[in-house]
């Protein structure tokens, strides 16, 4: 698999579709947890029209250990692939859940990078952590080997190392997922690269907002989320949707936080239709 290094820090990354076209950057989510893998299969379909690349995060996946974790580094190594992979050419920048907070704080700190904007079950502040709690103890009956304490971890710098970070995801799972697949979690979790040092570093400072920032990005954004997701409810999409001049919203009904796995074909299509509909004038 390639690897670019910048900002030094190494980039695991995949790239697929015409070196040509209009490039989508697809952002993981989960801080220290998750991985490109998710995003790039289930957006892999759009590289008939489109160059997909995602790649593993800083600290993240395959991706090197390298400090800085910051909200603003991790815009800023966005940034750095816009650059140095795509030519310097205007993206489109697809952001889930952590991984559009990133693409949120790109938005503002790199306007000048954006073609148009898509987000997935995300918040534009770490206000989302406190409605989680609320939605968590609606929902602890899905989780039976869960708990609140396990959750405060998970919103922490707390965590004690990789495997009580591992254990903590995998007695979360059942909460991600409408039809919840117990065998497929354990894989997933067997097979997911977790870093607690990338995870602390990321949780040590509640400072995350960018609500009063929404109005100024100017781009078409497409905001989607789940009717059902639990950690990033669907109050804050709306209100990023209500507070981006450009913005439209799409909530779809019987999907959680993984509406893009759950509802893979209604997300895609979703996807296609604002793209085709926002394209940028050639002239």
């Amino acid at each position: 698999m390639p690897t670019v290094t910048l900002n030094g820090a190494t980039f695991v990354y995949d790239d697929i579709g015409d070196e040509d076209a209009d490039v989508i950057v697809a952002l993981h989510g989960g801080r220290g947890i998750g991985d490109r893998r998710g995003e790039f299969s289930a957006y892999k379909a759009l590289s008939d029209n489109y160059r997909l690349i995602a790649y593993d995060q800083r600290g993240c996946g395959e991706t090197s250990l390298t400090p800085p974790y910051t909200f603003e580094q991790f815009a800023d190594d966005v940034e750095a692939f816009r650059q140095n992979l795509c030519g310097g050419r205007k993206i489109i920048l697809l952001g889930g859940s952590f991984g559009g907070m990133i693409a949120l704080t790109y938005a503002v700190r790199h306007p000048e990078g954006l073609s148009r904007l898509i987000l997935r079950g995300t918040a534009a502040s770490h206000h989302n952590e406190d409605d989680a709690f609320v939605t968590f103890k609606q929902r602890l009956h899905k989780a039976p080997s869960a708990s609140v304490r396990m959750l405060e971890k998970l919103f922490s710098d707390q965590v004690k190392d990789d495997m009580e970070l591992r254990l903590i995801w995998l007695a979360l799972q059942p909460l991600y997922y409408e039809n919840f697949d117990p065998d497929a979690a354990l894989e997933r979790t067997r097979t997911m690269h977790l870093h607690a040092e990338t995870h602390n570093a990321l949780f040590a400072e509640r400072i995350y907002d960018v609500r009063d920032q929404l109005k100024d990005i100017a781009v078409p954004t497409l905001v989607i989320c789940g009717a059902e997701d639990w950690i990033c409810p669907p109050n804050h999409s709306r209100l990023i949707a209500e507070k981006i001049p450009n913005a439209e919203l799409l909530e779809v009904p019987g999907a959680n936080h993984a509406v893009h796995i759950e509802a893979n074909d209604v997300v895609v299509a979703a996807v296609r239709d604002f793209l085709a509909r926002t394209q940028p004038s050639q002239s």
